[in-house]
């Protein structure tokens, strides 16, 4: 079945699913971004077909939110009545519980389908311009949906899912969602953030390879949006700073008392478990 699929905000993760459906499926692809310069620039590149206007939403089989998660929520709750009461509504936020909680309950009151999903993928960079149709190749998509979901509309989701790349499903609910990622994504980027601020950083031209590299890579994020992130899961990512500097604190009392043994232990005890 060939569907309307809208996109709502064209950045890297938006602009991305946008040039992956259309180059991967018949499906017509309808671009709203906030910024008409990114519209139209989508639109010439043919990463949409045209542009997604308030109108044409209830045309949509399929809209898929790609905006920070309060915007996300507040779009939808500005439109929940233009959804075709057969569509399904996806978001693409990094965080599920500040988003899914309320957006199952007005799914539910307005009778479309919403389902929360998450890319596992991304660049350091943002914005279209970056957006590229091969950026979920192999990658994980996280699907989190409400318990009354339609079996029929989740493997319909996830054949498109597929069909632009991604070679993994993950079934979830909002608090596991929120409970790993705190630990696999917004960890690695506290302490890329950190990392980088030693003051020795500055001198890695020559002294550094791989290792630095990968430390350092999600160091240039997107503060405003992993602000909003990082807040909308603080209980989570809390518990695993705290458990961070527990850890740490045990490298350095082996060093601190010079005690080979047990740093030879801590070392080995995380190659086994890596």
């Amino acid at each position: 079945m060939i569907m309307n699929i809208g996109i709502v905000g064209l950045g890297l993760i938006g602009g991305s699913l946008a040039k992956a459906i259309r180059k991967n499926t018949e499906h017509t692809v309808l671009g709203y971004d906030i910024s008409e310069q990114v519209q139209l620039k989508a639109k010439v590149v043919r990463a949409i077909d045209d542009v997604l206007t308030e109108e044409r939403l209830t045309e949509c089989d399929i809209v898929i939110i790609a905006l920070y998660p309060a915007t996300a929520v507040e779009f939808v709750e500005k439109h929940k009545e233009r959804f075709n009461k057969n569509s399904i509504v996806i978001d693409c936020c990094g965080v599920k519980k500040v988003v899914c909680e309320p957006l199952f309950k007005l799914a539910d009151e307005y009778g479309f389908t919403f389902i929360g999903a998450h890319p596992m993928a991304g660049i350091e960079f943002s914005g279209f311009d970056h957006s590229k149709n091969s950026l979920f190749e192999n990658a994980s998509m996280i699907m989190v949906p409400g318990h009354n979901v339609d079996i029929a509309k989740m493997h319909m989701l996830s054949n498109l899912f597929h069909e632009i790349g991604f070679s993994h499903i993950q079934i979830s609910t909002p608090e596991e969602h929120d409970e790993v990622i705190a630990c696999t994504s917004q960890m690695a980027h506290i302490v890329s953030s950190a990392y980088v601020k030693s003051p020795v950083a500055k001198k890695y031209k020559g002294y550094s390879a791989g290792s630095f590299k990968d430390m350092t890579r999600v160091a240039k994020m997107n503060p405003a949006m992993w602000t909003e992130l990082f807040h909308a899961n603080s209980d989570n990512l809390i518990n695993e700073i705290d458990g961070f500097i527990e850890r740490l604190t045990e490298y350095k009392t082996a060093l601190q008392t010079d005690n080979r043994e047990s740093m030879e232990n801590l070392l080995a005890e995380g190659n086994r478990i890596k």
